[in-house]
């Protein structure tokens, strides 16, 4: 196999002007290009990408750090990331934090990340200050999804507006009993979200002069399974609410299952709404708020990459994804 040396000598440069050369650095002029990339093409010249790296000061690879990657939203994310990321010949390094319980993880360390990423995405990660000092330290530009860092750019949508349209959705219908699944333990991996989601709850429910009871906002882990048991006792108890508001899809489609398990008829008896328009909203026919979540991965591995590339003037920078109320078929007027 060729080597980078055989390259050079055939094209007549430096080694280092065909190292510049192969990775579209600039200070090579476009006809030194075009003979480099002809003679490394006549050769089977293939670079390696761990010489690449030592010459650059680049790897090339990303770090995606997530709480969670086997639910559907993380999962999405890390697709949409991983395809843009690909299409400007990077990779992604993910860093699963999950640990045995919802309300845990694990840490970020030095070891994951020193010499072997250019930038990191974390996916709705509260980040703490030790891990943040870490990232101080490494100087790897961030982007954070969901859960804001200080001084990152973050991409995001509005959980309150999420919240506060199906909830809105719901007492425009006519109800006044609404209840809200999704609560979680304030030391949860990802609180920023579901506290949001909740705080939103108890906001407009307010605003509209309508009362809450503390049975009625229901704690549970975010999955189908999990909020089928959790909403039992709330929907056993004869002074039901006659709306739910669930804080994702996945929860949405566990109460639903609850709900027709204890005989009751979706949306005659109980009216559901959930948020995110997840891959399954419109088998179950369930009304949602949608939102992109592969729109908000494309859009922060491209605002890494700017970073990586040196692109100043982001800083804090927020940029919100749009939401919209989809009604299908799991939200009616309250029965009589």
């Amino acid at each position: 196999m060729s080597t980078i040396t055989d390259v050079a000598r055939a094209a007549g440069v430096s080694v280092a002007t065909v190292s510049r050369a192969l990775r579209g650095l600039d200070r090579v002029s476009p006809q030194t290009r075009a003979k480099v990339e002809r003679v490394a093409t006549e050769l089977n010249f293939v670079a390696s990408p761990t010489a690449t790296s030592l010459v650059s000061g680049r790897t090339r690879v990303v770090a995606v750090v997530a709480p969670f990657v086997t639910r559907w939203f993380f999962a999405t994310l890390l697709s949409a990331i991983d395809r843009t990321l690909r299409d400007q010949d990077h990779h992604v390094l993910l860093l699963d934090l999950e640990d045995d319980s919802f309300d845990r993880r694990r840490h970020l360390t030095q070891s994951m990340l020193w010499k072997r990423v250019d930038g990191v995405i974390t996916l709705n990660l509260l980040v703490d200050a030790t891990e943040l000092a870490l990232l101080d330290r490494l100087g790897l530009p961030v982007v954070a999804i969901g859960s804001p860092l200080p001084r990152r750019p973050l991409v995001q949508i509005d959980d309150r507006r999420a919240v506060r349209m199906a909830a809105e959705h719901l007492i425009g219908l006519g109800h006044t009993r609404v209840g809200y699944i999704g609560a979680v333990p304030s030391s949860a991996a990802h609180l920023q979200t579901p506290r949001a989601r909740l705080d939103s709850y108890l906001e407009t429910m307010a605003a509209h002069g309508l009362p809450t009871r503390p049975e009625w906002a229901v704690a549970s882990d975010w999955t189908a399974e999990a909020a089928a048991a959790d909403i039992v006792p709330v929907l056993s108890s004869p002074d039901r609410p006659s709306g739910i508001v669930a804080a994702s899809d996945e929860i949405a489609i566990g109460v639903i299952q609850a709900a027709r398990r204890l005989g009751l008829v979706v949306p005659r008896d109980l009216s559901v709404v959930g948020i995110d328009d997840h891959t399954l909203a419109g088998v179950m026919d369930l009304t949602t708020v949608r939102q992109d979540v592969s729109l908000q991965g494309r859009t922060a591995a491209r605002l890494l990459l700017d970073l990586i590339d040196g692109e100043a003037g982001f800083g804090d920078r927020a940029v919100t994804i749009p939401i919209e109320l989809v009604v299908r078929a799991t939200t009616a007027a309250p029965a009589a």
